[in-house]
C-alpha cells in the first residue's frame, strides 16, 4: 500500500466538506493498491467514459510520487513496437549479436507501474505478447522487475461491440485478479466538483442518479464532463453528446416494447442546464468559428461534420491560423500511414525507441487538424490517432504544448446518397468535448468567395440566394460555386461546375437564370438597390402609409438586407441606412437576432446613425 498522506481536502461549490463516506480514494484506486502490495496482475473491466484511466493516472500520482505510470494503449500497438529482434554490437567481444530490444518506455530508469489500455483490442500477435507481460512480467529476455516494475494492469471494456477479443484460456486467466467496476467504484464526482468547482453539481449528479441503468451508461460521466464544459461556454449542451455513425447520441429510454421507447434526450439535458442555472440555445451564432476558439482556449478535441464542399477545412485552418499565429498541423487521413506519426527505430543503449514526426516536436504552440477524419487509410493508423485525441500523447510520449485538435468528417448521407466513411462505436465518439454538426450557413464562405472573385460571385451568389430552392442550395456547395465562378471566367460550360453523377447526368440544379444574370452583368440585390436608391426609398414610404406591418416592397428590401454579405453592407452603409429605417421595427429587429458578433455590431452602429424616431424602440 502507499505510504504518503493525502492531499487536505480542497473545498468546493459541490462539496465543501468531503462527502459522506468519503477515505480519499475509491473502489478502483484501492484495487490499485492491493495488487501493487501483493504483486499480481490487475485486470479492470468496466464501461467506457467512467474514469477507468484517469483513476490510474491521477492516483498513482499522487499515492506513488517515485513511480512513474508507463501507459500503453493496446489498441495502438503493432507487433514491432513492444519488443524486436536487432542487430547490436557485443560490448564484450565487439562483434554484432543479435538481441531482443523492448520499447524505450519501458526502460524508464526507475519504479514504474505498467497499465495497458484498451487491452481486449489489440491484435492477435499483440495478445501473444501482452499475455507474457500479464503473467510472468516478462517480455522476450526481459524481466520486467528487473526494469522497475512494481505493478502490471490490463483494462477494457467487456462489450464486444468495441472489443475484437475475449480471453478464454484458463491458463491465462488463473494469472491475474480480475475487478469489474462501474461509474459508482471510480472518483468521478468529486474530480468534476473540483473541476468545476464554482458550480454547485450536486443536482446534476441527481439528474444523473434518476436516470433508468441503459441511460447512465450512454450519459457517461466523461459525456457528463463533455456537456458540463459546454454549458460554461454558452454553447447548445447537445454538442456534448457524440456522434456515433455520424448520428448524435440520443437517450433513448428502453421499453420492453420497442415502439414506445422514449427518447428523453432534450428533456434530460434540459434538466442539467436548470441545475446548473444557465441557458440551452438550440444554436448560437457562428458557431463553428466559437467552438475552435473555445477548443483552443481549454485544449479540447472537437469534431466538426458537415456536407462536403461547405468550406469546413478552410475555415478551420484559417482560424486556427489568426488564433494561434501559426498554420496547424494538417493531415488528411486518407493518405496518412503510421509511419507519418511515429516509427520504432532501436537506440545505442539497447531500448526501442519511437520517434514522432517532426511536426510534433518542439515547444512551440500547436494545434493538429484531422481531416476526413471517418476516411482513414488503414486501422493502424486510425488507432495510432487514438492515443493523440484520447491522452494527447504519441507512442507514449506527450506532444508538447499542444492547445487542440480538430477532426473533420462528413456525414454517412448527404442528398439521398451514401459516401464512403468509415463507422466508429461510442468509445471512440466520445473522446471529443465539442461534436458539431455543421450546415453550410455555419460557414461563411461568401465573403471569401466575394473578396477573391469580386462581382462574378457575387452575382453566382445572388442567383444561389434567390433563384433556387433549398434542395437546389444543398447541391450547389461553395466549392461548386468557386467552380461556377472560374469557369464562367473561362468562357465554358457551366455544367461541368456542378457534380456529376455519372452517365452523363449533372446535379439536377436549373442553370438558366445563371446564365441570363452572367450574360447581362446586372447587379442584382444590394446592388441593384444601391443603384435605384431613391426610387425604393419612394417605394419604402409608400409602402409605411399603407401598413406598418409592411407590404410586398419593405419584404423585398427586407429579404435582401437579411441575405446580403458583412462587406456587401458595409460597402453600401449610407444606402443601408437610408433604406432600413423605413423598414416596420418588427424587421429590423430580426437583424440582430442570432448572427455573428460582428455583424450585430455593423446593425448596432447602423441603427445610430438612424433618424431618433426610426431607431427600433423609437416608433
Amino acid at each position: 500500500m502507499s505510504d504518503t498522506t493525502r492531499r487536505p481536502w480542497r473545498p468546493n461549490a459541490t462539496y465543501p466538506v468531503p462527502p459522506a463516506g468519503w477515505t480519499g480514494g475509491s473502489r478502483l484506486s484501492a484495487f490499485i493498491d492491493a495488487m501493487i502490495d501483493i504483486g499480481q496482475t490487475g485486470q479492470v473491466f468496466g464501461a467506457h467514459g467512467i474514469g477507468k484511466t484517469a483513476t490510474f493516472f491521477s492516483h498513482i500520482a499522487e499515492a506513488y510520487p517515485d513511480t512513474e505510470l508507463v501507459f500503453v494503449p493496446a489498441a495502438n500497438l503493432t507487433p514491432d513496437d513492444l519488443l524486436i529482434n536487432a542487430p547490436v554490437r557485443d560490448a564484450a567481444t565487439g562483434e554484432l549479436v543479435l538481441r531482443q530490444l523492448v520499447m524505450s518506455q519501458l526502460k524508464p530508469g526507475r519504479r514504474f507501474v505498467l497499465l495497458i489500455d484498451d487491452s481486449l483490442q489489440a491484435g492477435e500477435t499483440i495478445q501473444s505478447q501482452l499475455m507474457q507481460i500479464a503473467c510472468n512480467w516478462t517480455l522476450g529476455e526481459h524481466d520486467l522487475r528487473a526494469l522497475g516494475c512494481v505493478g502490471v494492469f490490463l483494462s477494457d471494456n467487456e462489450s464486444l461491440a468495441e472489443t475484437s477479443a475475449r480471453r478464454s484460456d484458463l491458463a491465462i486467466l488463473d494469472r491475474m485478479v480480475t475487478v469489474r467496476i462501474t461509474a459508482n467504484d471510480t472518483a468521478w464526482r468529486t474530480t468534476l466538483a473540483a473541476k468545476y468547482r464554482d458550480w454547485n453539481l450536486r443536482e446534476v449528479f441527481a439528474v444523473w442518479n434518476s436516470l433508468d441503468p441503459a441511460l447512465r451508461e450512454l450519459l457517461s460521466p466523461r459525456t457528463i464532463d463533455h456537456v458540463l464544459a459546454n454549458a460554461r461556454e454558452g454553447f447548445p449542451l447537445r454538442w456534448g453528446l457524440p456522434l456515433v455513425n455520424g448520428e448524435r447520441l440520443r437517450l433513448v429510454e428502453p421499453r420492453a416494447n420497442r415502439s414506445r421507447n422514449r427518447d428523453r434526450t432534450a428533456e434530460v439535458l434540459d434538466r442539467i442546464a436548470t441545475a446548473l442555472g444557465v441557458p440551452n440555445p438550440a444554436t448560437i451564432p457562428d458557431p463553428v468559428r466559437r467552438v475552435l476558439r473555445a477548443a483552443l482556449r481549454n485544449r479540447w478535441s472537437v469534431l466538426l461534420q458537415g456536407p462536403p464542399g461547405c468550406g469546413k477545412t478552410e475555415l478551420v485552418r484559417q482560424t486556427i491560423r489568426g488564433e494561434l499565429g501559426r498554420e496547424p498541423l494538417y493531415f488528411s487521413l486518407p493518405v496518412t500511414n503510421v509511419e507519418d506519426l511515429c516509427a520504432p527505430i532501436p537506440t545505442a543503449d539497447g531500448a526501442l525507441e519511437n520517434l514522432m514526426a517532426r511536426q510534433f516536436t518542439g515547444g512551440e504552440p500547436k494545434a493538429i487538424v484531422w481531416d476526413e477524419y471517418n476516411r482513414p487509410k488503414d486501422k493502424a493508423a486510425f488507432a495510432k490517432l487514438m492515443e493523440i485525441t484520447q491522452e494527447w500523447s504519441l507512442a507514449g510520449r506527450r506532444i508538447e504544448n499542444l492547445r487542440a485538435q480538430v477532426a473533420i468528417q462528413n456525414p454517412p448521407y448527404h442528398l439521398g446518397r451514401k459516401l464512403l466513411v468509415a463507422r466508429n462505436n461510442i468509445a471512440q465518439a466520445t473522446r471529443f468535448t465539442a461534436s458539431l454538426t455543421v450546415e453550410p450557413d455555419d460557414i461563411p464562405a461568401n465573403e471569401w468567395l466575394i473578396s477573391t472573385y469580386g462581382g462574378v460571385a457575387e452575382t453566382v451568389l445572388e442567383w444561389w440566394k434567390h433563384d433556387i430552392d433549398d434542395d437546389g442550395r444543398a447541391w450547389i456547395t461553395k466549392r461548386t460555386i468557386e467552380r461556377l465562378v472560374k469557369l464562367h471566367e473561362r468562357g465554358l460550360p457551366l455544367e461541368m461546375a456542378t457534380i456529376y453523377l455519372g452517365d452523363g447526368e449533372y446535379a439536377p440544379v436549373p442553370l438558366t437564370a445563371l446564365v441570363d444574370r452572367l450574360a447581362n452583368r446586372a447587379v442584382t440585390g444590394l446592388g441593384e438597390l444601391a443603384r435605384h436608391v431613391d426610387a425604393w426609398e419612394a417605394r419604402l414610404r409608400r409602402s409605411r402609409e399603407v401598413s406598418g406591418e409592411g407590404t410586398n416592397d419593405s419584404d423585398v428590401v427586407h429579404q435582401v438586407l437579411a441575405n446580403a454579405e458583412l462587406s456587401q453592407l458595409r460597402r453600401n452603409r449610407k444606402v443601408v441606412t437610408r433604406l432600413v429605417a423605413l423598414l416596420p421595427p418588427k424587421l429590423r429587429a430580426t437583424y440582430l437576432v442570432g448572427v455573428a458578433e460582428d455583424r450585430q455590431r455593423f446593425w448596432v452602429e447602423t441603427f445610430a446613425r438612424m433618424p431618433r424616431q426610426s431607431r427600433p424602440g423609437g416608433d
